[in-house]
């Protein structure tokens, strides 16, 4: 995935601008910065989210597998079911079952037979490390899961449908410490399979779940959020290549 010249808006306002950055398939990207800079708000331009809001839209490209996600002919149902996406809170449909929920995304845009609905629903399950918990009881509402249990079945209803993103934004800020580590745990085995983006506000963990590294700021002229720098997430850590970078991950402002 590839984001190039991307602007921002909400109605006339400019909330981001001029942001190129690579995504790397196979990889966890994370997206820093300081609170308002636009990380929430470019991780929904990956998968056309942003436009959902009224008087939101975009300038720019973004490019998946080379071909321009918000190009006249692209369908953002289909770039939707590519790119998936797993919110700051647990938001399963609270009216569903277990099961039904992680078979949500499936139904609507195909019908299965339930035999390979079933496999769907463990494979699902099994993925996002939630399976032999929940299997005994996947008729229950899914509003009966804890709060850690919930963002994983969020997650597994994002890889039901086989996206080839995942798109994570502040995953774990709603969890406790246990609950953060097992979501954690599951993004570095996801990244076997899927390439994942992740905003954070933790730098640790942004430190220890991600490959590559994306700082944003403010830029103080026009209030837009900026593109800083991005690369690995070694080097962004320990020899960043801009001051304001040093300066932000080793706290002489944020």
């Amino acid at each position: 995935m590839f984001v190039e010249s991307l602007r921002a808006f909400y109605g006339s306002k400019l909330a981001i601008k001029d942001c190129t950055l690579r995504i790397e398939p196979g990889q966890v990207t994370a997206i820093i910065g300081p609170s308002g800079c636009g990380k929430s708000t470019l991780l929904r331009c990956l998968n056309r989210m942003h436009e959902v809001i009224p008087a939101a839209r975009v300038k720019g490209k973004v490019l998946l597998d080379g071909e321009n996600i918000y190009a006249t002919n692209a369908d953002p149902v289909l770039v939707r079911r590519r790119v998936g996406m797993v919110f700051q809170r647990p938001n399963p449909f609270p009216t569903m079952s277990i099961q039904d929920n992680v078979t949500s995304g499936i139904r609507l845009t195909g019908r299965k037979r339930s035999r390979e609905m079933a496999a769907i629903v463990e494979k699902a399950l099994r993925d996002s490390a939630l399976w032999d918990e929940v299997k005994d009881r996947l008729k229950a509402p899914a509003t009966a899961l804890s709060g850690g249990q919930q963002q994983r079945l969020c997650i597994a209803r994002a890889i039901a449908v086989q996206p080839e993103v995942i798109l994570m934004d502040e995953p774990c800020s709603a969890l406790d410490p246990i609950a953060t580590l097992k979501v954690e745990e599951l993004i570095a085995e996801l990244r076997e399979n899927y390439t994942i983006v992740i905003v954070t506000h933790n730098m640790q963990q942004a430190a220890r779940v991600s490959d590559r590294t994306a700082f944003m700021m403010i830029d103080m002229e026009d209030r837009a959020g900026m593109m800083v720098e991005d690369g690995p997430t070694k080097e962004i850590f320990s020899k960043p290549k801009d001051k304001r970078t040093e300066d932000y991950v080793t706290g002489r402002f944020g």
